[in-house]
């Protein structure tokens, strides 16, 4: 049985996690979620490496929630290096989802794009794990979690 690791924030104003568990468990079996929750988005890296080493599991689920500011996307931008560098040191996927506040025009709207965007990306862990070939049936294609799909590139001529 497979092991997905969802790692959260308490920063987040919106609870990333029961919406990225929901989207795996419809998506099907053969697997068990095991979460942990930390206070900000620069203790993400720690909790996925902890993730891979002390619970065994073959993925993570990176969520977090920065603020609007200039300080809060140097924030997400250190995360996220540092989630590189533990998802290469386990040699195994770490899936990021960072919604910023600023990427909504208000409450309604930043919630239903962090509700979308997480669900999303649980799926692309899903299929990571999964069904590998159904990521690429997709390439090039121009999806967007949590917004409409830009689409592919017509062939230049």
């Amino acid at each position: 049985m497979k092991r997905i690791g969802v790692a959260d924030t308490t920063f987040a104003r919106v609870d990333l996690a029961t919406f990225a568990v929901r989207a795996l468990q419809a998506s099907g079996t053969g697997f068990k979620v095991v979460r942990r929750t930390v206070p900000g988005i620069k203790d993400l890296p720690v909790a996925c490496r902890r993730l891979f080493v002390e619970d065994g599991v073959d993925l993570c689920l990176a969520l977090g929630m920065p603020g609007a500011t200039e300080y809060d996307r140097a924030c997400a931008h250190e995360a996220s290096l540092g989630l590189i560098y533990a998802g290469v040191l386990a040699a195994k996927p770490i899936v990021e989802c960072f919604v910023f506040e600023g990427e909504a025009a208000g409450p309604r709207e930043l919630e239903r794009l962090a509700r979308r965007r997480a669900e999303e990306h649980a799926l692309n862990a899903f299929h990571l794990l999964f069904r590998p070939q159904a990521l690429a049936r997709r390439a090039g294609q121009g999806l967007r979690q949590g917004f409409r799909d830009a689409g592919p590139l017509r062939p230049v001529r």
